[in-house]
């Protein structure tokens, strides 16, 4: 039967390593669209080598950059995936099926993690990610990090097959990305965060976020791998926390000095009077 045509849409930059895979997986669609922001790498030659359209953009964020890279596709389908990701062939068997004859506006699909020297194990619990939908419905979020296509809008259906993030290869990439992301949504968060807010998620919350990734997502079927990801988990919450924390004092700080050299550069009434005072006979 004739299915609803579809483009898978790609943002890169330097994904030479896991492009390949990314494109492969998903050769049955219509249309092969990988938007790149500046890779000097082989990421263009793969790109070309799976007859991709090949386009180029200076990085906006990443939001807004997936977002123009959905918006120049050929059709109002679009499935989204980042260039170390990768469709199993069931998820690939199940999409093709769908679009058939779709019965929501996008489809959730649940994400199979590489933890560092292994895959997560089938028993601990897969985080869903909304990745094949339709644009005329659904747009990016504002998220300045994980940026992802809106829930709150349309119909969303689930599908059971997963699809794979070839992500993490050791614990050193993996405290980077931590590190950078969390730099990331510093200003954001210590905008919606009070500071008091912040005192109390600093101490309570990353104990929360460990005991739920460790128990409730069970990541204790993943051996060591999932006791170091859980523990990273808990860590990315505190250093969300706490750079937004140093940004709030930060700004605070920057303020009163500005407020100081102000009233410097104007002269300081208060100061005038105290020298008429030490100055009086």
């Amino acid at each position: 039967m004739k299915r609803v045509s579809l483009s898978v849409v790609v943002t890169t930059r330097d994904n030479a390593r896991t492009l390949a895979p990314c494109l492969a997986s998903a050769a049955f669609a219509d249309e092969l669209l990988v938007l790149d922001s500046g890779s000097v790498d082989a990421t263009p030659a793969i790109a070309h080598r799976f007859g991709a359209r090949f386009l180029v953009e200076p990085f906006k964020g990443y939001g807004p950059q997936k977002q123009s890279a959905i918006a120049q596709a050929r059709h109002d389908w679009v499935l989204l995936l980042d260039a170390d990701e990768a469709l199993t062939e069931a998820a690939a068997a199940q999409i093709r099926e769908v679009l058939v004859q779709p019965a929501a506006t996008g489809y959730e699909l649940p994400r199979c993690e590489r933890m560092f020297w292994q895959w997560q194990h089938a028993a601990s619990k897969h985080n869903f990610h909304l990745r094949l939908f339709d644009r005329r419905v659904h747009r990016m979020g504002d998220d300045p990090v994980h940026a992802a296509p809106r829930r709150d809008v349309g119909i969303v259906h689930r599908l059971g097959a997963p699809f794979r993030h070839d992500g993490e290869h050791t614990i050193a990439s993996k405290v980077a990305r931590i590190n950078n992301y969390s730099s990331g949504v510093a200003a954001t968060r210590a905008a919606r965060r009070s500071l008091l807010a912040l005192h109390v998620r600093l101490v309570f919350y990353p104990p929360l976020v460990l005991v739920k990734h460790w128990l409730i997502k069970r990541q204790f079927m993943n051996g060591w791998a999932g006791w170091i990801a859980s523990v990273s988990h808990a860590y990315y919450a505190f250093l969300k926390d706490a750079k937004a924390l140093e940004h709030i004092i930060n700004m605070r700080d920057s303020g009163s000095i500005a407020c100081r050299f102000t009233q410097q550069a104007q002269g300081d009434p208060a100061d005038g009077r105290s020298d008429q005072h030490e100055h009086r006979p």
